[in-house]
């Protein structure tokens, strides 16, 4: 969806249309979910989040000014409350890996193999962990959500320059910590 097709749909739900609203919905539901679900392990958490975001960006939707794409607003919605919800739990493992990726199996594979996957998967996961939060969140939108500087960069207002910084400064720390592990 283009950005004058959303801004369409906000000014027609403004104006009463809440079908307008849902069809944002439909549109961005499973990658909201899938932003909070990289944050939040567990998968009940994670959709009671996804809800929160739509119901605040619901409520908020007259606020919002066009200046970036109702996507990058309500992504940035979804991160804000993502967070929140680890700082209220204190929960520290934050991140997690597509774990598809790193368990797909061949009937080939020893179990010493799968051991050091799963080793290595969760060394990845510690190391991730320990980073500063900034610099966490650059790394995830970066790496595992493929946004560009740009983009990460309307998400959590500041400069692409800081931004490039905090996630070199991530990728070389996490290497530090896997050699060191």
């Amino acid at each position: 969806m283009n950005k004058p097709d959303e801004l369409k749909l906000i000014q027609d739900f403004n104006d009463g249309n809440e079908q307008a609203y849902n069809q944002l919905v439909l549109r961005y539901k499973e990658k909201i979910y899938w932003i909070v679900r990289r944050m939040i392990p567990d998968h009940d958490d994670a959709d009671d989040i996804t809800q929160n975001v739509f119901i605040k960006a619901y409520q908020s939707l007259h606020s919002f000014k066009g200046d970036s794409s109702f996507y990058t607003w309500i992504y940035r919605i979804a991160i804000n409350l993502s967070l929140n919800e680890i700082r209220r739990k204190k929960f520290r493992q934050t991140f997690t890996i597509d774990e598809e990726i790193h368990q797909i199996q061949s009937s080939d594979d020893l179990p010493i193999d799968v051991l050091v996957r799963k080793e290595r998967t969760q060394q990845i996961k510690d190391a991730i962990e320990l980073l500063p939060e900034k610099q966490k969140k650059v790394f995830v939108l970066r790496y595992y959500e493929e946004l560009p500087y740009e983009e990460i960069a309307k998400i959590l207002h500041t400069s692409v320059g800081g931004l490039k910084a905090n996630y070199f400064h991530a990728v070389k720390k996490i290497g530090v910590f896997l050699k060191n592990e």
